[in-house]
């Protein structure tokens, strides 16, 4: 599923959605493995904090905005540190912009289960696509669309 979106700063992530296959009792479904490909540099002696700060979600497991409900993969835009979460239980995409911890902005689906243009069906993984201007999701449970 590729959702198109404007996006005016430039960043680069490169990434390779293969398919698989399998079958479970009473449905067959095709799932998204996501492979990101990141070149990262961090010196070997760096040092990191020890204590963790709540970016997203932490507010029990529901449908709200400042919830999550099985997030199952995210994606980091560079230039702004916001993060694109999968929500996969609440079947949409969501995004927290850095510096608000408060609620979440969905992108992408969250009008309940399904395979119309406005949903999504237990959606797998996210990336951005710069060159194509385009929201790119792994949606397990239904075909891919373009």
């Amino acid at each position: 599923m590729i959702y198109s979106k404007n996006f005016t700063r430039n960043f680069r992530n490169y990434c390779m959605c293969y398919w698989i296959s399998y079958s479970r009792e009473r449905e067959r479904e095709i799932s998204f493995i996501l492979t990101l490909s990141l070149v990262v540099n961090i010196p070997a002696n760096t040092t990191w904090t020890q204590n963790g700060v709540t970016i997203a979600g932490g507010h029990g497991e529901d449908d709200a905005t400042n919830q999550l409900n099985w997030s199952h993969g995210l994606f980091v835009i560079d230039h702004d540190q916001t993060v694109v979460i999968v929500d996969r239980s609440n079947h949409r995409i969501i995004q927290w912009k850095n510096g608000d911890t408060t609620n979440g902005q969905v992108v992408a689906g969250g009008k309940g289960e399904g395979n119309g243009l406005h949903q999504l069906d237990r959606p797998t993984g996210v990336l951005i696509n710069k060159e194509a201007d385009s929201l790119i999701i792994c949606d397990a449970e239904i075909s891919l669309r373009l």
